[in-house]
């Protein structure tokens, strides 16, 4: 049951909720580059419950904090990217999928790379920076808003 919380419940509910109905009221009383900021910081104080799971379940108040606040900044940076999609495509399942994505992989244990041996590691980070680079290239271009029929007001601002 805990999958169909993390990868279909929580992605649908929560870009509903931060994108479809906080974002499309925020965007109307700012710039819509500000509302890529502004908006998912709702988003990432959403998350911040889980401090308190964490203090429930015996972790100490200082890990628990100490958590939270990457979990904030990560979850903020995440909205960032899924407001940015929202509203360069028009669409709300764009989000939702690459939100069930993020929920499914998990935060990146870079500390991990010194496990592998150096060819591994090699060719790890070697995958790590091309895919990285083909987002950043790629993301303007296949985000393009007449790919979507975008037409909506900011689509000219973002």
């Amino acid at each position: 049951m805990v999958w169909i919380r993390n990868y279909i419940f929580a992605p649908i509910t929560e870009e509903f909720v931060f994108r479809a109905c906080m974002l499309n009221l925020i965007i109307h009383c700012t710039k819509p580059l500000i509302t890529v900021f502004v908006c998912p910081l709702f988003f990432g104080a959403a998350h911040l419950h889980h401090m308190l799971e964490q203090v429930r379940f015996g972790d100490t108040w200082k890990n628990a904090i100490l958590t939270s606040s990457f979990q904030f900044l990560f979850t903020s940076a995440f909205g960032s990217y899924s407001a940015y999609l929202f509203l360069r495509t028009g669409h709300i399942i764009a989000p939702i999928l690459v939100h069930s994505f993020c929920n499914a992989m998990g935060v990146p244990h870079f500390d991990r790379l010194n496990e592998l041996s150096p060819n591994q590691r090699i060719i790890s980070i070697g995958a790590l920076v091309i895919g990285f680079g083909s987002w950043i290239i790629l993301l303007s271009p296949l985000t393009d808003p007449s790919l979507y029929g975008n037409k909506l007001p900011w689509v000219s601002e973002i």
